[in-house]
């Protein structure tokens, strides 16, 4: 008497949850799509508000130095050809602004890393770069 391999038994149906076909398949790509869809847009706005601000700056570090200085250290992104004005500012463990210094970055490389000294009125514990615009020219300046 010859064997025949056993036949794999198929488990009953349900028990695994829904046999998948077409219609599981779709809410999934729709989600795939979707998320797709707002990584885009984010990734966009993004690139597009990097585009509309024409001065970026990123804080480095600080230094406190006793109870009247502070150094900063920062960089800016800008048009090489343009000059910014950023305001730094030191502040006190209470958040209160303790030294504050207006600092011109002329043309030179499109990122720029400044250091600077702000004079404090009282011990310090943090410094950072408040804001950076960039400076208009003048018409008739030389």
């Amino acid at each position: 008497m010859a064997s025949t391999p056993a036949a794999s038994p198929t488990p009953p149906a349900g028990r695994y949850g829904d046999d998948p076909d077409e219609r599981s398949r779709v809410p999934w790509l729709v989600t795939v799509v979707l998320a797709a869809l707002v990584g885009a847009v984010v990734v966009g706005w993004l690139g597009i508000s990097a585009l509309r601000d024409p001065v970026q700056w990123k804080t480095i570090g600080f230094a406190v130095h006793g109870a009247d200085t502070v150094d900063l250290t920062f960089e800016v992104t800008k048009d090489p050809e343009s000059t910014a004005s950023c305001r730094v500012r030191a502040l006190s463990q209470s958040y209160a602004e303790v030294g504050v210094k207006d600092v011109h970055i002329g043309p030179g490389a499109r990122t720029q890393r400044v250091t600077v000294v702000i004079p404090t009125a009282e011990l310090a514990v943090s410094a950072t770069v408040q804001s950076c615009d960039p400076v208009e020219d003048t018409p008739g300046a030389p």
